[in-house]
Order: structure tokens, then sequence, then C-alpha cells
């Protein structure tokens, strides 16, 4: 069992950066296939990022490639997502998601084969 408690939401004008952060408990962290969704009023949830299970690979969808970095730290079973300059469409509850496989549609990432644990979410809201 992992459970992921995700904290660092906020609001921020548009351009500027947050820091989300993901903790798991449990000791099987390293053996999973981290990520981020997200998901805003009235729209379905996304894929944001993922990252394997020991770092080496990372993955990004389209719109937020080039300004949010994933990175994760196995000994302190944690996920971290970077976001910079920030745009009033990144606005949405942020969901960390434990899971395994990353889906790849023509080179694009659009998610996981299957996510085994979500967080309760934390809301980024971005001014204009």
């Amino acid at each position: 069992q992992v459970q992921l408690v995700e904290s660092g939401g906020g609001l921020v004008q548009a351009g500027g950066s947050l820091r989300l952060s993901c903790a798991a408990s449990g000791r099987t962290f390293s053996n999973y296939v981290m990520g981020w969704f997200r998901q805003a009023p009235g729209k379905e949830r996304e894929f944001v990022a993922a990252i394997s299970a020991s770092g080496g690979s990372t993955y990004y969808a389209d719109s937020v490639k080039g300004r949010f970095t994933i990175s994760r730290d196995n000994a302190k079973n944690t996920v971290y997502l970077l976001m910079y300059s920030l745009k009033p469409e990144d606005t949405a509850l942020y969901y960390c998601a434990a899971g395994s496989g990353i889906v790849i549609v023509s080179t694009t990432p659009r998610g996981f084969s299957r996510v085994d644990y979500w967080g309760s979410g934390t809301q980024v809201t971005v001014s204009s």
C-alpha cells in the first residue's frame, strides 16, 4: 500500500513559479513510475509529467515541456514538480500518481499504463 500526499500548491501570477511535492509512504516507492496529472474545472484529468522508477527517464505533455521539470528522491520517498513560466491555463488541481508503464502515442507521452495510487490533489491557481 502506498499513500501519496501532495503539497506546494497556491496562487501565483502568470510568469511565476511553484514547486509541488508528493510525499509517499511505504517501502516500495522506488519500484513505481511516478507522475503528475491535473484537472481543471469542467475538463478531464490530463497527464502532465512522469519519471521512471530509477529517475533516469522523464516524460512531459507537450503543453508543459520546457516549463516543468519532474524529479524524484528515492531516499526521501518524494517526487517533485518544478513549474516555471506559469500560465493561467495551468490552473488546475494537481494530482500525484504512482503506477507502471508509460503510454506513448506517436512519440508523445499520454499517461500511465496503470495508475495504482492517487493523491488527493493540490490546487494551483495562476492569475493573469
